[in-house]
């Protein structure tokens, strides 16, 4: 099978099924048509139009992050939003702006907004082979249960930034101390827009690589990851190519990290669908 076929599918929608969420002048998401027709009943916080979804509220973050809580509560009574995950997300028009408000994460997909994670790589050599620290996701996860996962992911909250958050998760899934989190470096990011059941993920993952010492072990703590056990890079991309047992956007992690230590050359005939592939969500 094709290493493509993972790009495919994270980034699976129909542009004519969504909707921009507009803020002023600025686009800071994208909602299914289904969603927004159940927007116009909060006329006070959205403005539902033919060719856009406009957020009116306004104030300070703090009041519009309340108001659009409102909203979510509904929509969570419903059934309509994901169970809450007691976790925010901050609302921006793009990377680095100051935010505009907080959302809960588990609206994060009904609302399309821009949302942003951090993956990391811990990799070895033994002898000629480049090793993985491959993470087995915990059976009790929402997302993706008992998939296979990278050695420390997580999503930026809200007041968080991607350092503060690799720091933050790294000890928190796989017991690395500042210490040795302090030699992993920014390597890459991908990006992808992805229909899910409750609207549209329109992720940016950042990708750190950090080069683990001889007898380290990692051991999590937080209950997200059942085991780690180390995997030969090689073997760790045949399985992205053959079979599904990745996490869904791991695979593209895994696929960016093949492409930049040499596993996957120019020889390879969707080389460069792959390096474009890698990049079409984002902003």
């Amino acid at each position: 099978m094709s290493l493509l076929r993972h790009i495919r599918v994270c980034n699976a929608h129909d542009p004519g099924h969504f909707l921009p969420l507009v803020m002023g002048d600025a686009r800071i998401g994208t909602v299914r048509r289904d969603n927004a027709a159940l927007l116009k009943r909060f006329p006070a916080m959205f403005g539902v139009e033919d060719a856009r979804v406009r957020l009116v509220a306004s104030g300070t973050p703090e009041r519009i992050s309340a108001a659009v809580d409102t909203v979510i509560e509904a929509l969570v009574q419903e059934g309509r939003v994901a169970k809450w995950r007691n976790e925010v997300f901050a609302v921006s028009a793009h990377w680095g702006d100051p935010p505009l408000f907080a959302i809960d994460r588990g609206a994060v997909s009904f609302f399309g907004i821009h949302a942003y994670g951090v993956h990391l790589n811990g990799w070895w050599r033994e002898g000629e082979r480049l090793m993985l620290w491959i993470g087995r996701r915990s059976p009790d996860k929402l997302v993706a249960p008992d998939k296979l996962d990278n050695l420390v992911a997580g999503g930026i909250g809200g007041g968080l930034g991607v350092w503060d958050t690799l720091v933050k998760e790294a000890e928190e899934e796989a017991s690395i101390p500042p210490e040795l989190i302090r030699h992993a470096h920014a390597a890459s990011a991908v990006s992808y827009r992805m229909a899910v059941k409750h609207g549209l993920r329109d992720d940016v993952l950042f990708i750190y690589d950090l080069e683990t010492p001889p007898g380290f072990r990692p051991v999590n703590y937080d209950g997200e990851l059942a085991e780690f056990f180390p995997m030969a890079a090689r073997e760790a991309l045949e399985r992205v190519r053959d079979t599904d047992d990745f996490k869904f956007n791991v695979n593209l992690v895994i696929i960016d990290f093949a492409l930049r230590h040499g596993l996957v050359t120019a020889a390879d005939a969707d080389y460069l669908a792959l390096v474009a592939g890698l990049r079409q969500g984002g902003e």
